[in-house]
């Protein structure tokens, strides 16, 4: 079980024991289903607080008429690479994102120090740099047989990562990473690397059921690299002190003109909708995202989400009662677990219209 929330504290939206619900851990989905399109989809109803529920075969019988809907072209690295240190000791380290200079942020497990080595297979090193607030390090990378150390840049190492490289599943899936996770923890439309984690309310959609949101609705894409960071719990009491995670985005211009329409927009994941509320709150169009929506700052462009069921105390569930409000989140929780849907990035969904 995941920790209690404790009954008898009255539910305060600015808390985060707040977002804390029981689940029991046959309801976190391992492994995606066989047919994505087989999974369950909870649709809730704002208006009436009504709760259907459904698949996602039938998912075009819910969605809005003349809706735009948005979707994250990322794509996921093997950002999890095993090496040693010049001493013999193994270690595990994960890409996080770029940083300047053709440095990198990652994390590492296992003790380091500014100036450690560290090896991997093909001929990789990576000089430790500098050690950041968020526990991540900034290393650079270079040819272990390169006496000037030059450092290798953005997509030659995306090159080699995909020679050595693990896809970096969530923790929660409590497992290795396996060669069909290559496959199904990436979306049908990925395009661009960058990620860590997948956009994972898109890794529902099936070749046939993408094709007819294709021939039926205005499809957008945008791109943000979602990042460790996502996985961060809130271990503050109030939410409004977390130190919320910055990711680097990019929307094109045919996006942005459907934004600034009145045209009614479906976000497909809590990625789309933090990259969409973000340049609604900056105009801006490329750099670091780092909007925090939760029932104290709620999303003002974005109509409708499609999203999975999160992680207790997340910024993810938060996200969710910024839309629907703290408890009717609750309840929609509380009757998915009673009806035995499966959690996480490989688990069921949720259409919020």
């Amino acid at each position: 079980m995941t920790r209690a929330r404790n009954k008898s504290i009255t539910l305060d939206p600015s808390k985060t024991t707040s977002y804390d619900y029981d689940l029991p851990k046959e309801l976190i989905a391992s492994y995606p289903l066989l047919n994505p399109s087989d999974a369950k989809l909870l649709v809730y109803n704002r208006n009436t607080k009504t709760i259907t529920h459904s698949t996602f075969h039938h998912i075009l019988d819910f969605i809005p008429k003349d809706v735009s809907i948005f979707l994250n072209d990322t794509k996921v690295i093997k950002a999890r690479i095993y090496g040693q240190k010049e001493s013999g000791a193994k270690i595990e380290l994960l890409l996080n994102k770029p940083y300047i200079e053709d440095s990198f942020a990652v994390f590492i497990r296992g003790r380091v120090k500014i100036g450690t080595t560290l090896h991997f297979a093909k001929n990789l090193s990576a000089e430790v740099l500098q050690t950041l607030e968020d526990g991540s390090r900034i290393v650079y990378f270079y040819y272990t047989n390169d006496t000037n150390k030059n450092r290798i840049k953005f997509h030659t190492l995306i090159e080699i990562l995909n020679e050595i490289g693990h896809i970096p599943l969530p923790h929660y899936l409590n497992r290795e990473d396996e060669k069909t996770d290559e496959r199904d923890y990436q979306t049908l439309f990925a395009k661009n690397y960058g990620a860590v984690a997948a956009p994972t309310a898109s890794l529902h959609f099936t070749p046939h059921t993408f094709g007819q949101l294709e021939n039926n609705f205005d499809l957008h894409y945008l791109t943000l690299h979602v990042g460790a960071g996502t996985f961060k719990p809130v271990d503050c009491d109030d939410i409004l002190a977390h130190p919320m995670h910055s990711e680097y985005f990019e929307i094109p211009q045919n996006s942005i003109n459907t934004i600034n329409s009145d045209a009614k927009i479906l976000a497909v994941g809590t990625t789309v909708t933090r990259t969409i509320e973000y340049y609604n709150k900056t105009n801006e169009t490329i750099g670091e995202a780092n909007i925090f929506l939760n029932p104290l700052n709620l999303p003002k462009r974005v109509d409708y989400l499609l999203t999975n069921f999160h992680l207790p105390k997340s910024t993810l569930i938060m996200l969710v009662a910024s839309f629907v409000g703290l408890e009717e989140t609750l309840r929609i929780y509380k009757e998915a677990i009673e009806n035995r849907y499966r959690f996480f990035s490989y688990g069921d969904g949720m259409l919020i219209l």
